[in-house]
C-alpha cells in the first residue's frame, strides 16, 4: 500500500480525514496546535499543517473510493503520475508533530550561509543552510527540491 496526497475543498481537510476514516480508509492530516486570540477569549485549536491536503495509505485497486467522499476535489501528481509519499516521511513527520524530535543537535554559532547541513531527524537528509536569522534557519533540500524553515527557539 502506497501513501497519496488527495487534494481537498478548501478548510475541509480535517472532515476529509474524519470521512475516509470512517470508510474504512487510512487517512492522516498532519495538525499542529494553534492558539487564536477573539475579541472575548482565546482557544487551542488544531489547525492542518498542510492547507487542503490529506495523505491516504491505500491499495491501487482501491484508489477511486477516496472520490465516495464529497469534500475530495483531486489527487495530487508529480511528474505526471499520482504523489506518493514514503512511509518513512510520514512516520518523521508524525513523531516531529509530536514534539518527538529535537531538529538540530549541533552548535548553530559555527554555521554559515552556503554550509552542508545534515539534519539527523529526518533521515540524515543533506541539504545547503539558504539563510539564517535570530530565530529560524532555512535549508535547502536538494532531494525535494524545496526550501524548509527550521525555529531554533
Amino acid at each position: 500500500m502506497n501513501w497519496y496526497v488527495i487534494h481537498t475543498k478548501p478548510r475541509g481537510e480535517k472532515k476529509v480525514e474524519e470521512q475516509l476514516l470512517a470508510m474504512g480508509i487510512n487517512a492522516y492530516c498532519p495538525t499542529r496546535n494553534e492558539i487564536r486570540l477573539w475579541s472575548d477569549r482565546k482557544k487551542r485549536i488544531q489547525v492542518p499543517v498542510m492547507p487542503s491536503i490529506v495523505l491516504v495509505n491505500i491499495e491501487d485497486k482501491d484508489i477511486n473510493r477516496v472520490f465516495e467522499c464529497p469534500g475530495v476535489v483531486r489527487y495530487m501528481f508529480w511528474l505526471g503520475k499520482r504523489a506518493l509519499v514514503r512511509q518513512s516521511e510520514v512516520d518523521i513527520l508524525k513523531k516531529y508533530l509530536n514534539g518527538d524530535y529535537n531538529l538540530i543537535n549541533t552548535n548553530l554559532s559555527n554555521i554559515k550561509v552556503g554550509d552542508n547541513f545534515s539534519l539527523s531527524s529526518f533521515n540524515n537528509e543533506k541539504g545547503i543552510v539558504n539563510r539564517i536569522s535570530n530565530n529560524n534557519i532555512w535549508i535547502y533540500l536538494k532531494s525535494i527540491g524545496y526550501s524548509v524553515k527550521l525555529k531554533l527557539a
